[in-house]
This record gives structure tokens, C-alpha cells and sequence, in this order.
């Protein structure tokens, strides 16, 4: 079957974006491990998938799918995308929309500027809201690798999140150490591993192992949860930009019982079509 894309990207953490609202779409795991292989499909860290609202209060529907196959529930920059996606394409007017995902409704806005903002919702830190494995909540943790212990914020963005202080992101060893933490058997439904750097009060620098697709440019969610990780440490201010590889974040937090804030760029690269076999 003929099934039309756009390629889009947020920091260069890029995207497969399916219009599943005028043709749904019900794709196969093995389906869309070939779209997101970049030597033999299309190419990209996830696929997001746009469809009509489950519930009356959205104005969308989107799904999320790592380039193993797996579903997963949050996306920071594929949101960015999502906004970007349903604006260019003519499938809504509106500057804020409610957008429902796996873990509940964000609410994405296109600003003036072209950037977007999205209300990443309350960060969560009770072990079975993440889920971790541990007795009880506490400031941080110890995982024990192959080789070391190391001291990570568990949080849940939506998504789970390990995030770690390190003095060097570049010399940082988030190839080795980054999926022997998303694998980790504290983490019953894998987590994305976080390598921060801290600058100074208002200004990290981040790199993340994501669960399911490896390391990527950079992670919209993975970038709130450590803004949280380093507040909550007493180690950065309310308003943090984020310096990732592919480019840099502004992120918000006024501490508990608030909405963490993103804000960052998103485009679309090419559009066309591929021929799927069924």
C-alpha cells in the first residue's frame, strides 16, 4: 500500500508523521520498524500517528512509536511537531489545542514567534507512578551497573526518566551506561537515561539514551525531567535552557503542584510516499 508522510524533526530529534484522520491507519510493529529504518525506509527516532479524539474534550488524538516498534506515552518534541504538523496541514485554526495522548491530555501552543509551547503537565516522583521498583519516594536513588553505582532522580514526565549529574556531557558514557539503565530491572517498563551537566543556575547541558531508539539529538521530556531533577536538588533555577545536541529548550518549573513549561523549535523537512508492504 501507498501511505504518505512528512518528515519532521524538533532539535534533530526527527520524526515519521502519519495523517491517520483522513485514512486511518493500523500499522504493524514489523511495519513500523521499516519506516523508521534509516538505510532501508524513511528514517527517524519515533512515528507519531494523528488521529480523531477518544474523548470530547481533545481536539486530536496522537500516538507515539519508538523505532523498535513499541508504543510509548510522551513525546516533548514530537508534540513541538504535532502542533506544527496540524497547523501546515490545514486540520486546525486553533494556537492551542488539547491533544489527547496515551498518558492523559497536553495542551500545546503555536506562538507568535513560530515556536512552540507545550504544558508537559505535573512531573510525578511516587515510585508506582513512574514506575521504579523501590520501598519508598525519595530525592534520589542507586543503580547498580556492571561496573559502577551511580545516583539518579527517578521522574516521571509522562514517560519514566532517570536522569544523573555528570561533570562532562561530551566525555559522559551514555553508549555504555545508558542501556544498561533503560533495561534496568528497577524499571519495569524500561526508562530514558539522562546525562546532565550543569552550567551554571540557569543553563544544562543534556544528552539521552532514549528507550527503544538509542541516543538521540535531543529529548523534549527528557529535558523537563531534568530541569525537575536539578530544582529539586537545589541545583538550578525556576527557568533553565536546555543545550542539547541538536539545539537548545527553555524549560519552566514553579515546583510542585505546577505544570512543567516547554519551549522550542519544530519544522518539517520533506513530505512524499512510500510503498508499504501489507
Amino acid at each position: 500500500m501507498e501511505l504518505k508522510f512528512s518528515k519532521m524533526h524538533g532539535l534533530g530529534n526527527d520524526f515519521v508523521v502519519l495523517d491517520g484522520i483522513n485514512k486511518a491507519l493500523a500499522l504493524s510493529a514489523a511495519q513500523l520498524r521499516f519506516l523508521a529504518d534509516r538505510h532501508f525506509g524513511i528514517g527517524c527516532d519515533q512515528i507519531l500517528l494523528i488521529e480523531k479524539p477518544s474523548r470530547s474534550d481533545a481536539d486530536f488524538r496522537y500516538r507515539i512509536f519508538n523505532s523498535d516498534g513499541g508504543e510509548v506515552e510522551q513525546c516533548g518534541n514530537g508534540a513541538r511537531c504535532f502542533v506544527r504538523y496540524v497547523h501546515d496541514h490545514g486540520l486546525t485554526d486553533k494556537t492551542e489545542i488539547r491533544v489527547e495522548t496515551m498518558n492523559g491530555l497536553i495542551m500545546p501552543r503555536l506562538e507568535a514567534d513560530g515556536q512552540v509551547s507545550v504544558d508537559m503537565g505535573q512531573p510525578r516522583f511516587e515510585p508506582s507512578e513512574i514506575p521504579f521498583l523501590a520501598d519508598h519516594r525519595a530525592p534520589t536513588y542507586l543503580l547498580s551497573l556492571t561496573d559502577k553505582i551511580v545516583e539518579v532522580s527517578a521522574i516521571s514526565m509522562g514517560n519514566p526518566h532517570a536522569v544523573q549529574v555528570v561533570d562532562d556531557v561530551e566525555t559522559a558514557p551514555v553508549a555504555s551506561d545508558g542501556p544498561q539503565i533503560e533495561s534496568h530491572a528497577s524499571f519495569p517498563k524500561r526508562v530514558n537515561a539522562g546525562f546532565m551537566q550543569i552550567v551554571n543556575r540557569g543553563h544544562i547541558k543534556l544528552r539521552v539514551f532514549e528507550r527503544g531508539s538509542g541516543e538521540t539529538l535531543a529529548c523534549g521530556s527528557g529535558a523537563c525531567a531534568a530541569v525537575v531533577a536539578g530544582i529539586q536538588r537545589g541545583l538550578l533555577d525556576g527557568t533553565v535552557r536546555v543545550t542539547t545536541h541538536g539545539g537548545d529548550l527553555m524549560i519552566r518549573w514553579e515546583g510542585a503542584g505546577h505544570a512543567v513549561m516547554m519551549t522550542g523549535p519544530a519544522m518539517e523537512v520533506f513530505s512524499g510516499v512510500i510503498e508499504l508492504n501489507t
